[in-house]
């Protein structure tokens, strides 16, 4: 069987779907409540994002728990129960190799908030203001 070769934008494209598969598929766990965990169990955890590495072998998983509650216990108890999470990605994936996960808080909301409040600052909307011109 001959290996079959990618272009480097047909390779970049399936990282991303690989990436959104992964999402999707830890997205479903986490919302049908297949961890058996209670810190978990009792939040309701968005996957914003998952970034693979070009070689497929380990996923970024970002999470944020709805209204941001409890995120550090949260992730702490998503680290905990990984082998479970990896074991079930791997099932339903059908890749060779499955990725090792590692789950990080969201901060681009946070990022967005920041962000947000420095153009609403009275010196920004002034530079800002149309009417100047």
């Amino acid at each position: 069987m001959a290996r079959q070769q990618f272009t480097a934008e047909q390779h970049s494209v399936r990282v991303l779907k690989v990436g959104e598969r992964v999402r999707h598929i830890l997205s479903e766990l986490l919302a049908r409540q297949e961890v058996h965990d209670e810190t978990v169990s009792a939040s309701n955890i968005s996957v914003t994002e998952v970034r693979m590495t070009p070689d497929l072998r380990n996923a970024t998983a970002y999470v944020k728990p709805l209204l941001g509650a409890e995120e550090d216990a949260v992730v702490k108890a998503l680290r905990q129960n990984t082998a479970y999470l990896q074991r079930e990605v791997a099932k339903r994936l059908g890749l060779k190799f499955a990725p090792r996960l590692k789950f990080r808080p969201d901060e681009s909301f946070d990022e967005a908030d920041r962000i947000e409040k420095l153009l609403r600052d009275p010196k920004v909307a002034r530079d800002l203001d149309p009417d100047d011109e």
